[in-house]
């Protein structure tokens, strides 16, 4: 049965089952976490959400086993065309996208109704971008102009071009680019220097902001933040529907199917899904989960330290590190750690967008995990530098 599964499922076995159990946990919230919404939309007909998420999950396990047979060496290839094809998709969407809830973050396909956040699209091609410019340039990593200034222009262009509809996103994307250059060697002080400037630029960002009027993205975002620092009653609706949530679950939950709190919870099949599971599962479950990302990150740590290529390495470590981040923030929004960011839990949370999104990172993620060899040489578990014809 395991020479079986290892034939067809390659790469990190772990990982396969990290998503497994992902998509169990899913299914069983996401059909509880449904119930007032098929009685408000489906007429009671729980069975659709069910059926239709599950759908959703086995075409993104479809996804993973078709992306992690293809080569990590196509990605490298593709990262810059498509940087450049993000760039324009993300100005259409700022002005011509469908808007949910004031912000305009989907397009939709032409002659499909297929409906995509093209945040999601720009984050992996961004990611890609910088994997293969630091392994393009680690012989000349302390250059300015070879790696940091690069990589800096086009974060900023694609952060800025998601930040007005997607707070959260741009955010967490400018985070996980700075770290991906602090693993790729860049120095000190220019990544310092960068974290200066970010910091000062969110200062006068929120002190512009205040000054505005409570309209549209601007109100909400206001709204958000003075309800987390004042802990409004009122204002922090959602928090608070999710520490009771989490009250009542207690140590073991109330058991699979018996959330009290998804009836008042706004979204509980996606922005506070981790609210109903702590419900139901209890703070063991609650934990579970947790350790499931954290796994996924250590055994990606693994494939790094195994990689003979930094492109491959740089590559996993962003895409996973992206991942365990939005699940964190997901969680700490869900306990009251973070004001409420509107990201979703990777693999759990309802929706296809992030499904597919997420189902792209966990086979790359696999794919280079079925290609690297571990390393015999102890002193050679570092990330080579290689030649432009061999960085891939």
């Amino acid at each position: 049965m395991k020479e079986k599964f290892i034939k067809y499922f390659k790469g990190d076995t772990a990982i396969w089952l990290i998503l497994f159990l992902l998509a169990i946990f899913s299914m069983l919230t996401v059909f509880s976490a449904t119930g007032t919404l098929a009685y408000k939309k489906m007429g009671g007909n729980t069975s659709y959400f069910l059926f239709r998420h599950g759908a959703f999950l086995v075409f993104g396990v479809g996804i993973v086993f078709l992306v992690h047979n293809i080569s990590y060496k196509v990605y490298y290839a593709l990262s810059q065309m498509l940087l450049y094809l993000s760039v324009p998709l993300l100005a259409w969407t700022l002005f011509k996208g469908v808007s949910l809830n004031e912000a305009a973050r989907w397009i939709t396909l032409p002659g499909t109704g297929i409906s995509f956040q093209t945040s999601d699209f720009a984050k992996f091609a961004l990611i890609m971008y910088v994997a293969r410019v630091l392994s393009r340039n680690q012989e000349q990593i302390a250059d300015i102009k070879a790696a940091f200034q690069p990589i800096l222009i086009w974060t900023l262009i694609v952060c800025g071009l998601i930040l007005p509809a997607n707070f959260s996103t741009a955010a967490m994307l400018f985070v996980i680019c700075v770290v991906l250059m602090f693993i790729g060697r860049v120095k000190m002080k220019h990544l310092l220097g960068l974290v200066g400037a970010g910091i000062i630029a969110l200062t006068l960002f929120i002190a512009l902001v205040w000054n505005m009027p409570d309209k549209g993205r601007i109100g909400t975002w206001k709204a958000r933040i003075e309800s987390f620092i004042n802990d409004d009653s009122e204002g922090n609706y959602q928090s608070n529907q999710a520490k009771i949530a989490i009250v009542q679950g207690g140590l073991f939950g109330r058991g699979p199917g018996n959330s009290i709190q998804r009836n008042f919870l706004p979204h509980p099949y996606s922005d506070f899904i981790y609210a109903i599971i702590l419900e139901e599962y209890g703070l063991l479950g609650g934990v579970i989960i947790l350790l499931l990302y954290l796994f996924l990150l250590y055994r990606v740590g693994i494939i790094v330290r195994n990689s003979q290529r930094t492109f491959p390495a740089f590559l996993v470590v962003g895409l996973a590190f992206s991942l365990v981040f939005q699940a964190l923030l997901n969680m700490g929004v869900a306990v009251n750690v973070f004001p409420v960011t509107g990201q979703t839990l990777p693999f759990v949370s309802m929706g296809g967008t992030s499904i597919i999104f997420t189902s792209v990172a966990f086979g790359i993620i696999l794919s280079v995990s079925r290609t690297v060899q571990p390393i015999k040489d102890p002193i050679a578990n570092e990330l080579e530098i290689e030649t432009d014809e061999d960085n891939y």
